[in-house]
């Protein structure tokens, strides 16, 4: 796969269409470089121009904030602002939500002024215009699907449908846990809990989250976070379903409804 940076796009005078941000996750964990080669399959496949900073991409910084290291963070988006700024860069769209809030909500206040799209409703643009194709047989055709709102894409940001029409799209049933949309039920993962110990309690809350999801009866878990699909998938391995239960994210579910194999 040939994934064009927006240094090698610049030196040739090229401006894309979109930036597509990665994120840590989506850069170095295993699991997530998995959700960002779909997602770039289905920008190739849309005929999309696109380009990533790549090795020039630095943290948003948003676990340092959330963590309240804020001199860590403004050093961080000064930096990735410079670069933004220098390469002119208008729209980026990111899939992760916690990219997605900094960008949006906390950068301009920086000098970092862009659109920044997250890729559940970029992927509804892109299913609605017809530039996503998806294959007459129907992969998920006749599976219960039941999808995690993320806290920054939900409750932070009100996106909820976006999500939700894309799965529909794959002509599979959703099922909604009882503690859904603006109810949502985070994964455990935010405001830095990602990166240390959990406090003592009585369980942990991404397995709380996932035994709400298997207990729908669904075959697949959606989510629209790295982190969230990190904490879910660790949830179900905790109750051993694993054989059962796929937790994937919505763009692999696209893209996989395209004909593309992870």
């Amino acid at each position: 796969m040939t994934v064009p940076s927006m240094a090698e796009l610049f030196a040739k005078g090229e401006n894309p269409e979109i930036l597509f941000w990665v994120g840590c996750a989506g850069s170095f964990d295993q699991r997530a470089q998995k959700i960002t080669k779909a997602f770039a399959m289905i920008l190739d496949k849309a005929g999309i121009h696109y380009a990533i900073l790549g090795k020039e991409e630095l943290c948003t910084g948003d676990p340092a904030r959330r963590a309240g290291n804020e001199f860590m963070f403004q050093m961080m988006a000064y930096q990735n602002i410079q670069t933004l700024n220098n390469y002119g860069i208008k729209k980026i769209v990111t899939a992760c939500p916690h990219c997605f809030n900094t960008l949006k909500n906390e950068y301009p206040e920086l000098g970092g002024h862009y659109e920044v799209v997250h890729h559940t409703l970029f992927l509804q643009e892109l299913i609605d215009t017809g530039k996503i194709k998806m294959k007459e047989a129907g992969v998920f055709k006749g599976k219960r699907i039941t999808y995690h709102d993320s806290c920054y894409l939900g409750r932070a940001n009100s996106i909820y449908e976006a999500p939700r029409k894309v799965l529909e799209a794959l002509d599979s049933e959703l099922v909604e846990m009882k503690r859904c949309k603006s109810n949502g039920l985070c994964c455990g993962a935010g405001g830095a809990q990602m990166f240390k110990e959990e406090e003592k309690g009585n369980t942990r809350i991404n397995f709380e989250r996932s035994n709400e999801a298997i207990g729908t009866g669904s075959n697949i878990i959606a989510s629209a976070c790295p982190f969230c699909n990190t904490m879910l998938t660790d949830g179900v391995k905790n109750k051993e379903k694993e054989e059962e239960v796929q937790v994937m994210d919505v763009a692999e579910l696209v893209a996989a409804s395209m004909g593309w194999d992870t």
